[in-house]
């Protein structure tokens, strides 16, 4: 874990409790100046809570958090802002326009008229929407009301920008317009943390993550790091009939790394998908279908939390 020392965000034994419930768990982490970091876990890891406390809208339980070297349970409109939320709900006023809502933004920060405006102009430009600036929100796709939220989020220019699931629900073209925007901000030198279900998502945006697991985190590093820490180069995927999946009785043995049996296929973890392959030819196991892929964050993923659906 990189040093405390010039962090932006830096969090010990950090806790979160509701009632009996811990939300999380005494986490350690530090986001430094320029860095796109990623809190990536399934429903109720602990990720919005995290967030929240970072955003100064939920109170630490215990531990210790600095934003900006400062605390924020005394510091919290100070930290505020030099904040931009994009919260996991879009919260947009939805019957006044595009412009008005970033407008209306700009206000709660004192920022000048002129200066807003001049600003308001930058982020639809920046988000592709001065087309839409004149428009009521209520009308506007979802892609379009994230990217509203997301210019909102900029307009008191932010020293550190916080977006929890900031594509979920959208379709793939959405998603992308936003990636591309995200990424530009963080070509630009802006702190960003991030929350989020994708892990398409977290390897496109994030230098660094932390994979958080039943309110603690499990694993830390870039997307890179910890493909290589925790699953191998390559899989091979195998789609096998039923009756052959059922009688494999150790055909597979010696052919990978580790093997999963899953209800739809048969995961071989190796370094070698291609040789793994020929090895199934040679022990003459019929299949119906193979893949060979380069392993991904989600294997990661699914080897940290497991693959046991969350409610």
């Amino acid at each position: 874990m990189p040093s405390s020392e010039g962090a932006l965000v830096s969090a010990r034994r950090l806790t979160k409790r509701f009632e009996s419930f811990t939300a999380v768990g005494g986490i350690d982490f530090d986001v430094q100046p320029g860095e796109a970091f990623g809190f990536l876990g399934p429903n109720g890891a602990g990720k919005t809570s995290t967030m929240r406390m970072i955003g100064c809208a939920s109170p630490v339980t215990s531990g210790e958090l600095r934003i900006f070297g400062m605390d924020p349970r005394r510091d919290a409109s100070r930290i505020k802002a030099k904040l931009g939320v994009v919260p996991q709900l879009d919260n947009l006023d939805a019957e006044i326009t595009v412009r008005e809502n970033l407008e209306m933004y700009a206000r709660y920060f004192d920022v000048p008229k002129a200066v807003a405006r001049a600003r308001v102009e930058e982020l639809l430009d920046f988000v592709q929407l001065t087309d839409r600036a004149g428009s009521k929100v209520e009308p506007l796709s979802g892609g379009m009301k994230r990217r509203v939220t997301i210019a909102r989020a900029l307009v008191n220019n932010p020293d550190l920008i916080l977006l929890d699931e900031p594509t979920t629900g959208l379709d793939p073209q959405a998603r992308h317009l936003i990636w591309e925007r995200l990424y530009r901000l963080k070509r630009d030198g802006a702190t960003v943390i991030l929350t989020t279900h994708y892990m398409d998502e977290a390897e496109q945006l994030c230098d660094r993550l932390v994979v958080m697991d039943k309110a603690a985190i499990v694993a830390e590093g870039s997307p890179r790091q910890l493909i290589e820490r925790y699953v191998t180069k390559e899989v091979l995927e195998l789609r096998l009939s039923p009756d052959i999946r059922a009688s494999l009785d150790g055909r597979l043995d010696g052919l990978a790394e580790r093997i999963e049996v899953l209800p739809d296929r048969v995961q071989l973890h190796t370094a070698d998908g291609e040789r793994a392959l020929e090895h199934v030819y040679t022990r003459g196991i019929p299949i119906e279908s193979a893949l060979v892929r380069r392993a991904s964050l989600e294997d990661v993923f699914l080897r940290l939390t497991g693959r046991t659906l969350v409610e």
